[in-house]
């Protein structure tokens, strides 16, 4: 038999798969027209992808979702007291809090939600989802690349991805952190630092907000402007041509960008709060969670990819009921209103809200009237961009101490968001050193999810 060679990596594009003239091929097909012994693919290459059914095509797809809002609570939102209360636990599971009829039959929330119950047929409820990091750095690492943390290696967050696969529109930048990067998990990785977030700088619920760099300078007009940009162009160019350098293209990439947001009226607009109507501001609340969400909403609807904000501090070992109570109130009322707003502009189908936190609390209420650190098993929502209307997916057992039923590990959950948006999860992206590394590793679609 002639030798076959002695590597795939020929046949291979950038992103670790082999190129569209080689897929669907089956065994067959391959020793019948003779393509084996001279494309480089070998023989074990070949029964793998076999097993397999084919080999994947890796190209990016029109998804179910245009753009991502990801709304995150640090500190750890207790399941128990927000979306699957426990009424009939004893009362060391269950706590203090009352519950409250929802729009789905048979489905309770906390009684501190009441606006997001009358809206529960707009969003699905996964309560099921659970990982094994019960520390607040690891957990959050979970939650914004889908990888356990690892000590070789810096992974990046779903929002520098999704910059890196998808790219920009309308002049806005596609990764916006409101109002600034939350955590070290949420930027680029081993991605360029080009992929890196664009963060305001300053609250949209402060008085006199203003993003930093959306403006010129005091007494730069725009004549100055564009002399200021030819000559950093040549400068950019003299060095890129003798050095190849992540920090200088990355660079170059941001003051694209900022040229980019300066010099579109469209773009900075899409940063203007007093652009909204008063009454709609009023409706998801003059305070952060209110002024958070109705940006990240103008934003999506102008371009943006990709918006995450953070609201509140849900950390709470003691004193749980008065937290939750003096917390939840202005989430419940941005976050219902922030659907009701998209599906109003007919723009929920498109765009994935997805409201996550690190981890839960524990089952029994502790000594100080809180609850502790719990990854076990917790409760995530998602609406819109594809996702089913109106459903439960996955159950915690009666004490809330374990999934009872379909549980939800990282992977497949951030599998599953890159599929609305289009993205095959496991496509290689290249890490320092060319290591391919896969965007997400080993998670599958959780077709139950989808609409």
């Amino acid at each position: 038999m002639a030798k076959l060679s002695q590597t795939a990596s020929a046949t291979q594009n950038s992103h670790g798969c082999a190129p569209k003239h080689f897929k669907q091929f089956s065994r067959r097909g391959f020793l019948q027209v003779g393509v084996l012994a001279g494309t480089s693919l070998t023989l074990p290459d070949l029964l793998r992808s076999e097993a397999q059914g084919a080999l994947k095509n890796y190209d990016n797809f029109e998804g179910t979702a245009k753009s991502i809002i990801h709304i995150f609570l640090p500190g750890g939102l207790a399941h128990q007291e927000s979306f699957d209360p426990k009424p009939y636990a004893p009362i060391e599971y269950r706590g203090e809090m009352g519950q409250i009829k929802t729009k789905l039959d048979g489905v309770l929330f906390s009684e501190t939600l009441p606006k997001t119950a009358q809206i529960a047929d707009k969003m699905t409820v996964i309560r099921s989802m659970s990982h094994g990091e019960a520390a607040h750095e690891r957990g959050t690492h979970n939650m914004f690349t889908g990888y356990r943390p690892s000590p070789a290696l810096s992974y990046p967050s779903v929002g520098s991805v999704i910059s890196q696969q998808l790219g920009s529109r309308n002049n806005l930048p596609p990764y916006v952190c409101i109002p600034n990067q939350p955590n070290e998990f949420a930027g680029s990785g081993y991605l360029s630092s080009a992929f890196a977030p664009f963060s305001l700088g300053s609250d949209p619920a402060s008085n006199g907000f203003k993003v930093r760099d959306l403006n010129l300078p005091s007494g730069v007009d725009d004549s100055r402007f564009a002399n200021r940009r030819s000559a950093l162009e040549s400068v950019n160019a003299y060095f890129q041509s003798r050095e190849q350098s992540d920090q200088i293209t990355a660079m170059d990439s941001f003051y694209e960008s900022a040229y980019s947001l300066i010099s579109s009226p469209e773009a900075r607009e899409a940063f203007d709060l007093e652009k909204e109507d008063a009454k709609l501001r009023d409706a998801y609340g003059r305070n952060q969670a209110g002024a958070r969400m109705l940006l990240a909403r103008r934003l999506v609807e102008s371009g943006v990819r990709l918006v995450n904000l953070t609201y509140g501090g849900w950390d709470m070992h003691d004193n749980i009921v008065p937290g939750v109570k003096r917390t939840m109130p202005a989430l419940d009322q941005a976050y219902a209103q922030l659907l009701t707003d998209l599906d109003d502009r007919g723009m929920l189908d498109e765009t994935l809200v997805v409201l996550s936190t690190e981890f839960g609390r524990t089952p029994k209420i502790n000594k100080t009237a809180g609850r502790d650190h719990f990854p076990k098993v917790f409760s995530v929502a998602l609406a819109g961009g594809g996702i089913k209307r109106g459903s439960v997916y996955g159950s915690s057992n009666a004490t809330a101490d374990e999934p009872e039923n379909d549980a939800v590990g990282v992977e497949d959950f951030f599998t599953t968001v890159y599929h609305t948006l289009g993205i095959v999860a496991d496509k290689e992206l290249m890490a320092p050193g060319d290591r391919p590394i896969e965007i997400v590793d080993g998670g599958k679609v959780i077709k139950d999810l989808l609409a």
